[in-house]
């Protein structure tokens, strides 16, 4: 790229993140964006989403979208994640803007965030799933193959219980021994104890939630981990990170 061409692509990003910011002002901004990347489960999370939403009585459009300005400017951000990592981070990227898109809503804004199964795992520095594939990188540590030795499967499918390891809103009123569902084979290793806001038990230690500042993120499935899932989402409907 010549120097010319740097200089432009630079006017350009700048030029996009004026017009966001314009377009932000104007807006409703009561919209939860559910990102439509081809790699998501996002009719189920859509709807409980909305039982979320209307339970904690907070009126708010659950849109699935792609487009880089309505979530650029959206009130709260989910992404979901199904499937192997790389395929997910080539979709991820192959969506123009989209990425630029959310670090401005997500890192820029502080716009509350929730990644869900590998919406959860794209958040880490790397994905070890065939090969090594760079992610996004908002809360470091690897994403490895788990190994629970015995006689424990994998992929890891079914119901735990979850243990929680810090006192953070998204996991308020979860009641005694909570229970959610997994479907996986891959999960976080080694980010700062900090950032690990819940694990299970499945042959060895498991991260099943990962937390920093206005990011929140669970390795299971909260639109089908029924009553404690749907607490999971009201709180974040409600979530006001500090």
């Amino acid at each position: 790229m010549t120097r010319l061409s740097s200089r432009n692509a630079v006017f350009a990003r700048a030029q996009l993140f004026s017009l966001w910011r314009v377009s932000a002002k104007a807006a409703d901004m009561k919209m939860m964006a559910l990102i439509d990347y081809g790699s998501g489960n996002l009719h189920s999370a859509a709807r409980a989403l909305r039982v979320a939403a209307n339970e904690s009585k907070r009126k708010r459009e659950i849109r699935i979208t792609a487009d880089p300005d309505a979530i650029a400017n959206a009130d709260r951000i989910v992404l979901p994640g199904v499937g192997h990592f790389a395929d997910c981070a080539k979709n991820l990227r192959a969506h123009d803007g989209l990425v630029e898109a959310l670090k401005h809503a997500v890192l820029d804004r502080g716009v509350p965030f929730f990644g869900i199964c590998v919406g959860q795992q794209l958040l880490a520095t790397r994905g070890l799933e065939d090969g090594e594939t760079p992610g996004l990188d908002w809360i470091p540590g690897d994403i490895d193959r788990i190994t629970p030795g015995g006689d424990l499967a994998v992929p890891h499918m079914g119901w735990n219980a979850l243990e929680l390891a810090q006192d953070h809103p998204v996991l308020d009123g979860l009641g005694a021994d909570p229970h959610v569902y997994f479907t996986h084979s891959y999960a976080y290793r080694n980010p700062a104890q900090s950032d690990i806001a819940a694990t299970t038990q499945y042959g060895e230690p498991i991260i099943a939630a990962v937390a920093r500042d206005n990011i929140f993120a669970t390795q299971f499935h909260p639109e089908k981990s029924q009553r404690v899932g749907l607490q999971i989402l009201s709180n974040f409907v409600l979530w006001t990170p500090s």
